[in-house]
């Protein structure tokens, strides 16, 4: 099995929600959203060259990709921007459903991540917006105790 397939077959039959994966070295988190490829990404674990999967891959997570160097990403669901950021970085993505945008858990709007990232096409400045928005509704969630 390669590592396309490895990512693949362990994120279906796992609770995982983001699986890495090149020759041996494996990396997998049950984390929801970008959380993941930013705690990777930022304790300085070299992706370059990983063949992933993820469960849902919007712009933001596909930026991070892209900063992390993967070669290769796979989710079930894909939004038109992030097909457009892996083509532009040259990574090779497959999904099986393309969606226009990624909702946010409450299901009232738009994805906090994806929204900031809506005009940021540069994958560092991703990543330090992403970081903020994180760090703002971990803020917001504290405040509220819940």
């Amino acid at each position: 099995m390669n590592d396309w397939e490895n990512a693949i077959r362990r994120l279906e039959e796992s609770a995982y929600t983001c699986v890495l994966c090149k020759g041996e070295t494996v990396y997998t988190s049950e984390k929801r959203g970008v959380a993941p490829l930013v705690g990777w990404i930022t304790s300085g674990v070299d992706l370059r060259g990983f063949s992933a999967a993820d469960k849902i891959v919007g712009k933001a997570a596909a930026l991070l990709f892209a900063l992390a160097g993967v070669k290769r990403v796979y989710a079930p669901v894909m939004t038109e921007t992030a097909l457009a950021v892996f083509a532009r970085h040259g990574i090779e993505a497959h999904c099986q459903t393309i969606t226009k945008q990624i909702i946010n858990r409450a299901g009232t709007g738009p994805c906090p991540m994806e929204r900031t990232v809506s005009s940021i096409n540069d994958p560092e400045k991703a990543l330090k917006a992403i970081q903020q928005t994180m760090e703002q509704l971990s803020a917001m969630k504290n405040a509220s105790g819940k």
